[in-house]
C-alpha cells in the first residue's frame, strides 16, 4: 500500500488533485477513528479528519518520502486533536444525550458483544468507567494511550506521530496506566 500512496503523491505533485482523492479514501477511516478517540465528538472527529486532509493537501511538499506516509498523516491528525482539546474546554459528558436521537449517548456507540443481558450491561459499565478515565487524563498521557492501545500502533510510530523522543512515549505510557490505574481504584 505504501508503494500506491508513494505515487499517488508524485501524481499529485505534479498537479493531479484526483490523486489525493485516493489517498483520502485509503486512509479515511483510520484518520476519522484517530480523531473520534481522542476528542469524544462525531462532529469534532469529522471536522479535525476534514481538516487533516486539507492540512495535508495543502502541505504536501514537505511531506518526506523516506518515511512512512501514515505517520505523517496520523502526525497530522493527532496535533489538531491535540489543539482542539487545548482551545476547548469540556462542555459536554459521555452520559448526555445525542442530539436528535432518543435515549442515545456515547456510551451506547461502544461496541456490543452477543452475551447475556447481564454480562453485556456489566462490560457497558466497565467500558464507560475506562473511557471516562481516558477522557479525563491530561491530553499528554490520553494521546499515547489512545495511540498504543486503543489503536495499536508500535511505539516507536507513536514517537514519529507525537514527534516525541522513543522514551518519552514508554514514560507517559506508564504514567498514563499509573494515572489510570488510581483513578479506577478510587472508583
Amino acid at each position: 500500500m505504501e508503494l500506491i500512496v508513494q505515487r499517488r503523491i508524485k501524481q499529485v505533485l505534479k498537479g493531479d488533485q484526483n490523486a489525493f482523492g485516493e489517498i483520502v479514501e485509503l486512509y479515511k477511516d483510520k484518520v476519522y477513528q484517530i480523531c473520534f478517540r481522542m476528542l469524544w465528538d462525531r462532529h469534532e472527529a469529522e471536522d479535525a479528519a476534514q481538516e487533516t486532509f486539507i492540512k495535508a493537501f495543502v502541505n504536501i511538499h514537505t511531506y518526506d518520502p523516506e518515511k512512512k506516509f501514515a505517520t505523517w498523516l496520523y502526525r497530522i491528525a493527532t496535533n489538531l486533536c491535540i489543539d482542539r482539546i487545548r482551545k476547548k474546554k469540556p462542555d459536554y459528558h459521555l452520559d448526555a444525550e445525542i442530539a436528535g436521537t432518543e435515549g442515545l449517548n456515547m456510551y451506547s456507540q461502544v461496541a456490543s458483544t452477543e452475551e447475556l443481558p447481564e454480562e453485556a450491561v456489566e462490560n457497558l459499565e466497565l467500558q464507560e468507567v475506562i473511557q471516562s478515565a481516558i477522557f479525563n487524563l491530561p491530553e499528554k498521557y490520553r494521546s499515547v494511550i489512545v495511540l498504543k492501545y486503543i489503536e495499536e500502533l508500535q511505539l516507536q510510530e507513536i514517537a514519529d506521530i507525537l514527534e516525541l523522543p522513543l522514551g518519552t512515549v514508554k514514560t507517559r505510557i506508564h504514567r498514563g496506566r499509573e494515572a489510570l490505574r488510581k483513578y479506577l481504584r478510587n472508583m
